[in-house]
């Protein structure tokens, strides 16, 4: 538990947690027979434990198994979306999984089994795919002597010996295995089983042997970083990791991960930038599936703010969370900062990035455990494990980072902070219109009722918060060697999505550009909520108008509601820069 609440844990914990998700599927799936009729399934995959019992163990190891028990329950209470298979569907799968653990225990049977959007799914063994028009349809699994086929629609599909073997119309799962044999990760790349997406099942969606071959390799590569950098990570990791579910490409610095409580050791991930990026997603992966397998043992949080959930600044991400939530963000980035503390030194090139990656992501972590720091509803676990991976970032903190890496950190994350703000901080409705009255009356300052707390309301609109590091990481990347950014800083933000024109000049250095930038898209008729934060950190930099930018720095909400009701109330907006100054000035009485 120590190992675990210091954010880390080797094979010994790893083991644990795996016994007690075994356990926690075998009572899932004792419900869902209670609660259901599993019919000849039930009967077939108690006839594979009794004579192969490791193969059906194996089987509800696997990462999709849990994720589809989990499902199948949900589905029965009710709960669901429109896009999702129909019920007996997702139940009809039980029928598959007992149908891969007999073929695995060679036993001669034959069961019908679901087809998805023309595969019939074999869970840890493959898919076959068959000519059928309807989106979701039966097959039959037959096998006898060691022979095994899918019949449907007319067509049979053999398949192969051994099984793991590419045959006609049989798409087998890839393993993939990588690194020397003492330090060996051994993991499915799962493209066929339904369930290796989260939170909904999708139908299989076979790689090419392409794309498998790039896969193999940027893992081949991430592992060796992981092994040469983390081993101790590395290490549990060869335990505990059992399934990677590729997805596309996303945009340049901005991968897509996935896991789910319900599926330890499986890991859904896009197709990353490089080695490093992939390494630094396992990491993060692999955080959430550990503390994920200790919230299944004992609660974090009490179940009281599950009826009246606070919200929180994650900045991670675009929208406010309730603590649950924040504390899965706090341990997955404990061991992102850590990676990237250790990646820093590792090696003498490209190393910018790194720097900067590890003064970001410490200060992000420590903003958010500051937040919750003995909060009132942590558990007594809950409150020690915050308490410990708060003095280890606080260790963290004192170690020196380059200038430069260490002011753009600072610059990004008082940005993400004040964009954050922006978008889902209200100030009081009645201060805010006391603030219209004093401003067009021409008072010296605003009222105190400005000030009062504001209110979470969380924002739809707020995305990509995260811009002006995104941009910032573009340069550093190019001053590491990596693809050159485009010299006229204006251009810039055509690479990130969400960015501003003014965002671009901030991340160039260009001050004093970005501030006129700024000002002009606040002029506009919908000035987006961002240029507020923007604005504040350029005249930071620019030494221009210290109280507007004192006041944006922390209060950018402030500045945005009174700017929007001055719009409505005297059909013309004030000049930006005037107003942060003016609502940065004392407060005055009535």
């Amino acid at each position: 538990m120590a190992e675990l609440l210091h954010g880390e844990g080797g094979p010994a914990v790893v083991d644990l947690l795996l016994r007690a998700e075994h356990s926690r599927r075998l009572l899932l799936l004792r419900i869902l027979d209670d609660t259901t009729d599993l019919g000849p399934a039930w009967e077939l995959l108690s006839e594979a434990q009794r004579l192969a019992p490791s193969v059906v163990d194996t089987l509800f190891r696997y990462p999709q198994t849990g994720m589809w028990l989990a499902t199948a329950l949900r589905r029965l209470r009710g709960a669901g979306h429109l896009d999702e298979p129909p019920l007996w569907v997702v139940l009809s799968h039980i029928s598959a999984l007992a149908a891969a653990a007999a073929l695995r225990a060679e036993l001669d049977f034959a069961i019908e089994v679901p087809v998805w959007q023309g595969f019939a799914p074999l869970p840890t063994l493959g898919s076959a795919e068959l000519p059928v028009s309807e989106r979701w349809s039966m097959a039959t699994v037959r096998s006898e002597s060691g022979h095994a086929v899918v019949e449907a629609s007319g067509t049979t599909v053999a398949l192969p010996l051994p099984r793991d073997s590419p045959a006609p119309g049989w798409h087998p799962v890839r393993r993939l295995a990588v690194g020397p044999s003492e330090r060996r990760l051994e993991v499915t790349l799962e493209d066929v089983d339904p369930f290796r997406t989260y939170p909904q099942p999708t139908g299989p969606h076979p790689l090419s042997d392409e794309a498998a071959g790039q896969w193999r390799e940027v893992l081949k590569q991430a592992w060796e970083v992981l092994s040469r950098e983390q081993p101790g990570s590395a290490e549990a990791m060869r335990r505990g990791v059992f399934s990677l579910t590729p997805t596309p490409a996303t945009e340049r610095f901005r991968p897509r991960s996935v896991t789910a409580g319900d599926a330890f050791g499986g890991i859904e991930a896009s197709e990353p930038d490089d080695a490093v990026q992939l390494a630094v997603t396992l990491v993060h992966e692999f955080q959430h599936t550990k503390l994920g397998g200790l919230l299944h043992l004992t609660p974090l949080v009490s179940d009281s703010t599950d009826r009246s959930p606070e919200l929180w600044y994650a900045p991670w991400r675009d929208d406010p969370r309730p603590l649950a939530g924040l504390l899965q963000g706090i341990y997955a980035f404990v061991g992102i900062t850590d990676f990237w503390r250790t990646h820093r030194t590792a090696h003498a090139g490209r190393t910018a990035m790194a720097h900067f990656e590890f003064a970001l992501w410490r200060e992000h972590v420590m903003t958010a455990m500051d937040q919750v720091h003995r909060h009132p509803h942590l558990t007594p676990l809950g409150a020690a494990l915050l308490d410990t991976l708060r003095n280890r970032c606080a260790g963290w903190l004192k170690e020196p980072v380059p200038e430069e890496q260490l002011a753009l950190a600072g610059l990004c994350v008082a940005d993400h902070a004040a964009r954050w703000r922006a978008h889902h901080l209200r100030p009081s409705p009645s201060g805010v219109a006391e603030t219209v009255r004093a401003w067009l009356s021409g008072a010296s300052g605003p009222p105190p009722e400005l000030a009062t707390t504001p209110e979470v309301v969380p924002d739809r609109s707020a995305r990509w918060l995260d811009s002006l590091a995104m941009l910032v990481r573009h340069r550093l990347d190019s001053q590491d060697g990596g693809p050159a950014s485009p010299e006229a800083p204006e251009k810039a933000d055509a690479e990130v999505t969400g960015a501003l024109p003014a965002d671009a000049f901030l991340a160039a250095g260009d001050a004093t550009a970005a501030c006129d930038a700024y000002v002009a898209q606040l002029s506009t008729d919908r000035p987006p909520a961002g240029a507020w934060a923007g604005l504040g950190q350029a005249l930071r930099i620019s030494g221009h108008a210290p109280r507007a930018a004192h006041l944006l720095g922390r209060h950018p909400e402030r500045a945005r509601a009174v700017h929007d009701a001055l719009a409505r109330a005297a059909h013309s907006a004030p000049d930006p820069i005037r107003l942060a100054t003016w609502l940065g000035s004392p407060p005055t009485s009535r």
